[in-house]
């Protein structure tokens, strides 16, 4: 195998053999818990641009397969793995990791020391770093300062977000889903409920979203800062009131800023399964599947029309809101896992009964 480097923004360099793409890739180095679900958490658009570390040390020993997408294109810029199963074992395997990533032109990394690289991402957070090119020999404090130097794309929702508006038909009641950086995981719940789905750009205005009279707005997970999403803030505003909104990942982190709440930056961001969260209305504790490097700053909350729904049992962050004066909630989680555990997958009912509540109500959609 050729040599590659992993060149973090510290100085830290890894030395390991390069798989996937020949390129090189730079973006923030996040580590992933995840023991399976190495398919969905690489094509997990919330993961746009970022180098993902699998911190389970065997990964691909069950191939790729035509069903575990959570995007049609791979988002993340690259992947690093103790250890690469060159030789996968699945009645549903149709290819090998490694030649996904060639063929999505993802450079990967393995034999490197992924515990290690864990920890130095757990006590400093997530840092920018570089997959040097394979093979490549270079002046690695040129390699630092390039990483040091590299300024994070504040567009990435514009970049991954759907360019026109689909439909995801059915016979139900019509759900507008915002697209900031959709996992089809989200569409498969709202498809098993019949809901007439009808998918919408990032940047679409109130009153075409209104146009198409939607008995619900779903406003998705994505990647990135909140604050840098251009006109979402101000439109999730003028749609309050107007029909039942339930928020995912990115989502939940806009719906709190329509509120007059604010965001910020983790030092250690959720990424992977089994997250324990405490849903604070019913008392029970779910384990869930999370994927953010931002969370709503808690001393936001007080004086806005918000409540917190939902915490995390690690950090103590928030990880649900609700409404006090509007048909809206939100969870930072993914109630839809895609992978992991399906603990919060009622939420998705939850959304029905507040579109359900809105049957025989003043027509509000004007």
């Amino acid at each position: 195998m050729k040599k590659r480097y992993l060149v973090l923004e510290d100085g830290t360099i890894f030395e390991g053999a390069a798989f996937g793409s020949d390129n090189a890739s730079i973006g923030e180095t996040v580590f992933s818990t995840g023991m399976t679900g190495y398919q969905e958490t690489i094509s997990n658009p919330s993961g746009f641009g970022q180098i993902v570390v699998m911190t389970y040390p065997l990964i691909g020993n069950y191939g790729i397969n035509r069903d575990d997408y959570e995007s049609i294109e791979p988002a993340i810029n690259g992947l690093v793995v103790r250890e690469l199963s060159e030789e996968p074992s699945n009645f549903r395997s149709s290819m090998t990791l490694g030649d996904l990533l060639v063929l999505k032109g993802i450079p990967g990394i393995e034999g490197i020391d992924t515990r290690k690289l864990t920890r130095i991402l757990r006590q400093k957070g997530s840092l920018k770093g570089k997959l040097t090119a394979a093979g490549e020999e270079l002046d690695m404090e040129a390699v630092v300062k390039e990483v040091a130097d590299f300024t994070t794309p504040t567009n990435v929702v514009e970049m991954i977000s759907t360019k026109k508006p689909y439909p995801s038909p059915g016979r139900g009641k019509r759900v507008v889903v915002i697209d900031y950086g959709l996992k089809h995981g989200i569409l498969r719940e709202l498809n098993k409920r019949d809901y007439d789905v009808i998918v919408v750009p990032y940047n679409t205005s109130k009153e075409v979203i209104m146009a198409l009279v939607p008995d619900g707005i779903l406003l998705s997970n994505g990647p990135g800062n909140p604050e840098d999403v251009e006109g979402a803030v101000e439109t999730i505003k003028q749609l309050l009131g107007k029909t039942p909104i339930f928020g995912i990942g990115l989502g939940h982190q806009l719906l709190a800023l329509s509120y007059g709440a604010k965001t910020m930056k983790m030092k250690i961001g959720h990424s992977g399964g089994n997250y324990p969260v405490k849903d604070l209305l019913t008392g029970r504790t779910e384990l869930t599947s999370q994927s953010h490097g931002y969370c709503i700053d808690e001393t936001s909350i007080e004086g806005t029309a918000l409540e917190i729904t939902h915490r995390a049992l690690n950090d103590r962050s928030i990880e649900g809101i609700q409404s006090k004066t509007d048909a809206a909630f939100s969870v930072q989680f993914h109630p839809e896992a895609s992978p992991g555990p399906e603990d919060a997958n009622h939420l998705f009912d939850r959304f029905a009964e507040l579109m359900n509540a809105r049957n025989g109500e003043e027509n509000t959609n004007a």
